[in-house]
């Protein structure tokens, strides 16, 4: 790496002379290059791992909101990314590790965005659930197609999240495009028979 441990030593030959001369074990000057050498540290413990936090696998969990910011994904996020404190990032509705698969998998679904299949992805991306499907020829009440209109069907299980999957729709479909969003009913559980 081409950044080293600053250590007493170090930080004394950065000191004027005059300062550098009283530099003796004991005295203040030394004490003071202690604290200075101490201060350090944490900095240099990130930046010996400074990748890692470019990557969304890897990034700690913290960190992942500022990544979702970085590629304009701050939108689905229950708070801004600037707005909360180290101990508490925003919360992403289907957690952490999906928002980690959303900002990884960013550059692949921008490139289909605006298409159903960009649209299903993303969908299915954000909420680790498949099934999802987009209905491009939605009847109206007379049985005619309805002109520049989907629908979105969505599984049972992904209800909890219907206020992303609309933001995501609402991104994702062209801006002259309405749309529908329907979630399919719960299965019940087949009942035992005696």
């Amino acid at each position: 790496m081409w950044w080293g441990k600053m250590k007493q030593d170090e930080i004394k030959k950065l000191l004027p002379e005059v300062f550098e001369r009283t530099v003796r074990p004991g005295n203040p000057m030394t004490a003071l290059l202690d604290v200075m050498e101490h201060m350090h540290t944490p900095s240099e413990e990130i930046l010996a791992r400074l990748d890692t936090y470019f990557n969304p696998y890897t990034t700690p969990d913290a960190f992942v909101a500022y990544l979702a910011g970085w590629v304009d994904l701050e939108m689905f996020l229950s708070e801004a990314p600037e707005d909360f404190a180290d101990s508490t990032p925003p919360t992403f509705p289907s957690g952490v590790g999906r928002l980690r698969e959303l900002v990884a998998s960013v550059a692949y679904l921008s490139k289909w965005r605006g298409t159903g299949k960009g649209l299903l992805l993303f969908l299915e991306t954000a909420t680790g659930v498949q099934g999802y499907t987009v209905d491009e020829h939605v009847k109206d009440k007379d049985g005619l197609d309805i002109p520049y209109h989907i629908r979105v069907n969505a599984p049972a299980t992904t209800a909890p999240y219907e206020p992303m999957i609309r933001r995501i729709i609402q991104l994702e479909k062209p801006a002259y495009v309405t749309y529908e969003l329907e979630f399919e009913k719960p299965r019940r559980a087949a009942s035992k028979r005696r």
